[in-house]
């Protein structure tokens, strides 16, 4: 497969960034509420792929379609960054990451009923070295931590599974870009019951929480959704894509190495080398069909 027909570089540049938010949302939470914080984030992502349709000439969906534009904006975006951003606050980014990391589980199970993708048991077994990884990764260092926001944060994971099934709906009609830009746009629209009180908590923040509103908003968002559904438009089945979320625990403590300074501890490097195992294990094995 040529790299311009991979959905690789996809799912790595939506990993890496969506790594990336773990870090910056726990540093803007030190300020912004987490309603307030969903609706700025989209808010500038809504900004940034605004430009994008004007300049492309984007044209709107058809109208038999709005509604899984809507559902998908309410799943990936309402539903997710509430579920997320109210997690986070009473859990740690290492916590929230091995959470989150079960939506390629929950992907691959779903995709299993509702469009009859096939994996094969290598596959599946590869699916359970990379869990293994991150349980690793977050139980040997003692960062797991159990609270009422580990509840939001698996609510938030079975989100972001159904919108990952809706990408691969969505996919097949419109362009990766239209696909993640119609869905901001719903998603911003819905967030913005949270209007009055972001404005007045962004009118009064200091410049360096603005930064990371906009990482957030331009790469965390605008740009990780687009690349995701790009990924999801070149991939044989949904799980193929979604199995590179297990990645995400390992970069992010990588990410706070280099961020932070927190030096990378004996499970980190340990869990990240069973994940990277998981993943050649995943990625080598024979291609399943993908039922439709």
């Amino acid at each position: 497969m040529k790299l311009k027909d991979s959905f690789h570089p996809y799912a790595l540049v939506t990993i890496l960034f969506w790594s990336l938010a773990y870090v910056f949302t726990r540093l803007a939470l030190r300020y912004f509420s987490a309603f307030s914080l969903g609706f700025l984030r989209y808010l500038v992502a809504s900004c940034a792929m605004l430009a994008v349709a004007l300049i492309t000439k984007m044209k709107p969906p058809k109208k038999a379609d709005i509604p899984w534009f809507a559902a998908s904006g309410a799943l990936g975006f309402f539903l997710y960054m509430i579920f997320f951003n109210k997690g986070t606050e009473t859990v740690t980014a290492a916590t929230g990451s091995v959470v989150i990391a079960t939506v390629p589980v929950i992907t691959a199970l779903l995709a299993r009923v509702i469009y009859r993708e096939k994996l094969s048991r290598r596959k599946w077994l590869a699916i359970a070295v990379e869990f293994s990884g991150v349980v690793v990764l977050t139980l040997l260092d003692g960062s797991l931590t159990v609270s009422p926001g580990l509840l939001l944060l698996f609510l938030a994971a079975l989100s972001l599974a159904a919108y990952n099934l809706l990408q691969r709906r969505l996919t097949s009609s419109y362009s990766a870009l239209r696909t993640s830009a119609f869905g901001i746009f719903a998603g911003t629209i819905l967030l913005a019951v949270f209007a009055p009180a972001a404005a007045s908590e962004a009118l009064a923040a200091p410049p360096v929480q603005l930064f990371y509103v906009a990482v957030l908003g331009v790469f965390s968002s605008a740009a990780a959704y687009a690349a995701w559904s790009q990924a999801f438009a070149k991939a044989a089945n949904t799980s193929s894509v979604s199995n590179y979320m297990f990645v995400t625990p390992f970069l992010t403590s990588l990410l706070g190495f280099l961020l932070a300074g927190e030096t990378p501890a004996l499970s980190t490097v340990t869990g990240g080398a069973i994940i990277l195992l998981g993943m050649l294990i995943f990625n080598l094995s024979p291609r399943a069909p993908a039922g439709k």
